[in-house]
């Protein structure tokens, strides 16, 4: 089982690319395509990011473990309902980044 950590490679990512983003006049439109792909990366990561935050949160707001509820009892009632968390978190986040 792989345990490592994405947060490194998102950092060195944000290090590398911080000559690339804009300056001080605030405009997120990319001048070429690898800024493009440099904040379609960064959104990706941040959005990713939220909505594991987002499902955690939900977690710990709710009665039981839904975790562990959906992998060791295999509840599918309860897998249903986090991906309908997730989703709902995720189309909250796009809204947001699309504002």
């Amino acid at each position: 089982m792989n345990t490592t950590k994405p947060l490194p490679l998102v950092l060195l990512f944000l290090l590398f690319s911080a000559p690339l983003l804009p300056a001080a006049e605030g405009s997120w439109h990319a001048q070429s395509l690898g800024q493009a792909i440099g904040y379609m990366l960064l959104f990706a990561a941040i959005g990713i990011a939220a909505a594991v935050v987002g499902y955690k949160v939900f977690d710990r707001c709710t009665p039981g473990n839904l975790h562990k509820e959906i992998l060791e009892h295999k509840n599918v009632a309860a897998a249903i309902v986090a991906g309908a968390v997730i989703l709902g978190v995720c189309l909250i986040i796009a809204a947001a980044m699309i504002a």
